[in-house]
């Protein structure tokens, strides 16, 4: 299995998708498993679409694979440092759980390392974009069906119970929709003209961590400074990492003017 994913007893829409020769196949390690399969194949279709010769597309993406699985689980790891700390020889606790906030980063990390270590100068971002947008979109149903990364509770109703009697929001199935839409959106303007090398992925990471800053409010996380989560505070570095060049034009443009009217 990719990962056990551990919950509750009784917890969940669907933990066990189906029975396979008498093994409980879980939802949420289908769904992932589907998701990357799925990312995977639109990655080399991008790739062929765009006559990629060489084998750089397919070094970027071992390196970004590598990452974003080590990412996934370290900051899984550190966020909950002292349950994993306490139970650490409990291999049910050191294969379950991780976050896709970590494997995006750390995707991201292992693909410019593998870069570097390469000497690979050609950014390949829009290659990846639509296939993460989908391949996450697709997983997040496992997320769901499985009962992990729930939201608050509401008098919605679309509200789910995931085994508490209590009705919440499905955030996991907005994060869902949203990166869908995303996906198809990508697929619109892929074949724009004047669309920068790494573009559409910029454009992806930016969307996901807005949306990702949003969508916090409503899940059941734990605070950690200023009454914000630990995602929200990494997805506001993210956006202010995204828009370092823009808010410095941007400056650049203000100091400008206002140097124009002093001399005016």
């Amino acid at each position: 299995m990719i990962d056990t994913h551990t919950h509750p007893d009784n917890w969940g829409i669907r933990p066990i998708l189906f029975h396979l020769g008498g093994i409980g196949i879980p939802s949420y390690s289908f769904f992932v498993l589907l998701g990357l399969l799925v990312g995977l194949a639109v990655y080399f279709y991008e790739a062929r679409r765009l006559r990629e010769r060489g084998d750089y597309p397919v070094y970027i993406l071992f390196g970004s694979l590598v990452g974003g699985i080590i990412g996934a689980k370290i900051l899984e790891w550190a966020i909950n440092y002292e349950y994993v700390s306490a139970n650490f020889f409990d291999h049910n606790v050191l294969f379950s759980g991780r976050t896709i906030v970590g494997g995006l980063l750390g995707g991201v990390v292992g693909s410019l390392l593998t870069k570097r270590i390469l000497g690979i100068k050609v950014r390949k971002g829009n290659l990846f974009a639509p296939g993460v947008a989908l391949g996450v979109g697709i997983g997040r149903i496992g997320c769901f069906m499985s009962g992990c990364c729930y939201g608050k509770l509401t008098a919605l109703p679309w509200g789910v119970d995931f085994g508490d009697g209590i009705l919440r929001h499905p955030t996991q199935l907005y994060e869902s929709a949203f990166m869908l839409a995303m996906f198809i959106w990508l697929e619109r303007v892929k074949t724009k003209e004047g669309l920068m090398p790494g573009q559409l992925f910029k454009m992806l990471m930016l969307a996901y961590f807005v949306f990702r800053f949003f969508s916090e409010f409503l899940r059941v996380e734990k605070p950690a400074f200023w009454g914000l989560s630990v995602f929200q505070i990494i997805s506001m570095g993210v956006i202010i990492y995204l828009l370092r060049d823009e808010v410095k034009n941007y400056s650049l443009k203000f100091l400008g003017r206002t140097r124009e009217a002093t001399d005016g």
